[in-house]
């Protein structure tokens, strides 16, 4: 598909998207609101090739989110906006082969509302029942491993839970009293569960933090994943968890764990840690306490959702880039990765802003 059969493609999922996201602004639910996303990358000019990727808005969230216009522009002779077969991650693509410019702008404009799990429609009985497309979230990764220490803690911190809702929120509990965010730690972690484990310290940030949980949860028999995205706009719950229009380093992985009879239902431990970091609080103090009982089955959408793909190539060309993850634009100059959690390295800015 060449780019302007694409973009008429685009065009008209638009259309139809706009109007998919009008009926849903129900008035008795949380309203929708817009935004959009701008990246700006201007990769060096010399060498004769190079390849870029972006992560783009995760399609197919129709609860809370709705991608409902992308476009880019720039000197790229090969670029596309598209989802890879095999992950469901949805990506930006472009492609140099000769020197010269290499910059590309891309936005995208996405709907988004509250994401608020109803916790009270948990089947417990039917908790063994889990369709088959949930059930690769149960194992084990390179990151994520569920023998060992990982199924040890898990076991020590689900003690006494019987259902899967008790044993979730007993590893929720226990990652939020035993963590604690790093300002040390570059980008977001490495998210790698034993080193966490192992370290004795368990400080981190989101990814470390939102692993941990996974893993737990994984081990302790409950499907689970990170989620990977951007934080954009400002924050009800705390300041520490707002955004200005530059988000070029305002990347956070939060989670989700899978329940019978509900479905996913978000929660996001690391930014627990973050409003006790940021606002000095201590992790007792009553502010704290109510936003930790709210970030359990709730997500607060000033934050654009990803992907949740871990340990996989980036595609094409052949050879592609591996990743532990897809939440940092990524590139490679003259077959050189760029350094991707560093915006003024990689020569990258994320804008963000309200509609």
């Amino acid at each position: 598909m060449d780019r302007r059969d694409f973009m008429k493609l685009a065009g008209s999922s638009a259309l139809l998207l706009a109007a998919s996201r009008r009926a849903m602004a129900e008035p008795s639910a949380d309203m929708w609101h817009a935004v959009e996303l701008e990246y700006t990358v201007a990769l060096p000019t010399q060498g004769a090739s190079a390849r870029l990727w972006l992560p783009m808005p995760a399609r197919h969230r129709e609860t809370f989110q709705l991608v409902w216009r992308e476009s880019w522009k720039g000197s790229a002779p090969v670029g596309m906006i598209t989802t890879d077969a095999r992950t469901g991650v949805a990506l930006f693509y472009a492609g140099w082969d000769r020197p010269g410019a290499k910059a590309v702008t891309v936005r995208a404009q996405v709907d988004l509302r509250n994401r608020q799990a109803d916790l009270s429609r948990a089947d417990e009985s039917a908790a063994a029942s889990l369709p088959g497309n949930v059930c690769q979230y149960l194992a084990p990764s390179r990151h994520v491993p569920t023998d060992g220490i990982v199924f040890s803690t898990a076991q020590d911190a689900t003690r006494g839970a019987r259902s899967p809702l008790e044993k979730a929120r007993a590893i929720y509990d226990w990652v939020v009293q035993h963590t604690f965010r790093d300002p040390k730690v570059q980008g977001c972690g490495v998210g790698d569960v034993k080193s966490l484990l192992e370290s004795g310290t368990l400080g981190g940030k989101c990814a470390d933090i939102s692993s941990l949980f996974v893993g737990l949860c994984r081990a302790a028999g409950i499907p689970a994943r990170s989620m990977f995205g951007i934080r954009v706009g400002p924050s009800a719950i705390s300041p520490a968890l707002s955004a200005g229009e530059d988000i070029s380093e305002a990347q956070h992985c939060r989670a989700e764990f899978y329940l019978a009879g509900t479905g996913w239902i978000p929660v996001d431990p690391a930014d627990v840690g973050k409003v006790v970091l940021d606002e000095r609080l201590p992790l007792s103090d009553p502010k704290v306490q109510a936003i930790r009982r709210r970030l359990f089955g709730f997500w607060e959408m000033n934050w654009v959702a990803f992907n949740h793909a871990r340990d996989f190539a980036l595609e094409p060309p052949k050879p592609g880039l591996a990743l532990n993850y897809f939440m940092y634009p990524q590139a490679l100059v003259a077959g050189v990765p760029r350094e991707s959690t560093v915006p003024s390295a990689f020569r990258y800015r994320i804008r963000g802003q309200s509609l």
